[in-house]
């Protein structure tokens, strides 16, 4: 059974804080994998999406086409469920629980999604520059930024 990792109270009530990744986490979170994301719909109902992420320092980015119904949960409950699972063994997984800041500036927004393309189609970097250019680049976009509170970490 995991144990959650929670964070240090900060002494400034207003500066936002993610939990420390352990360096295992980090690692396993750095590889190209897919995440499974669970958001709130207005009936208070469950929403999952399968996406692409990255990491960044203690945070993960998110980003979507604006428009879909799980940024709008977000931009409406910035609460978040993440899970993370290794593909080739399905018991070895990471939990994250958090809460996001919304990204609408467009060029940072574009720059997210580029170095995901980049990121998921490494060994594909023809296709992942056209994806920029003929699909994310024509639409308006939003990143997500998730402040960690707490990691589940189920990798032993």
């Amino acid at each position: 059974m995991a144990t959650p990792t929670k964070p240090t109270t900060p002494t400034d009530p207003t500066t936002p804080t993610s939990a420390a990744l352990p360096e295992h986490v980090r690692a396993f979170l750095a590889a190209t994998r897919f995440a499974t994301i669970a958001t709130v719909d207005p009936d208070g109902g469950p929403r999952q999406a399968v996406i692409w992420y990255r990491l960044d320092g203690d945070e993960i980015v998110l980003n979507s086409k604006v428009g879909r119904r799980w940024p709008s949960n977000l931009e409406r409950d910035a609460r978040i469920s993440v899970a993370v699972h290794d593909q080739a063994d399905g018991y070895r997984w990471v939990g994250l629980t958090g809460k996001v800041t919304i990204v609408e500036d467009q060029p940072t927004a574009q720059a997210d999604i580029a170095e995901m393309a980049r990121r998921y189609h490494a060994d594909e970097p023809e296709k992942a520059e056209r994806l920029v250019r003929d699909r994310f680049e024509q639409q308006r976009r939003v990143s997500f930024r998730i402040s960690i509170d707490a990691v589940h970490d189920h990798l032993d």
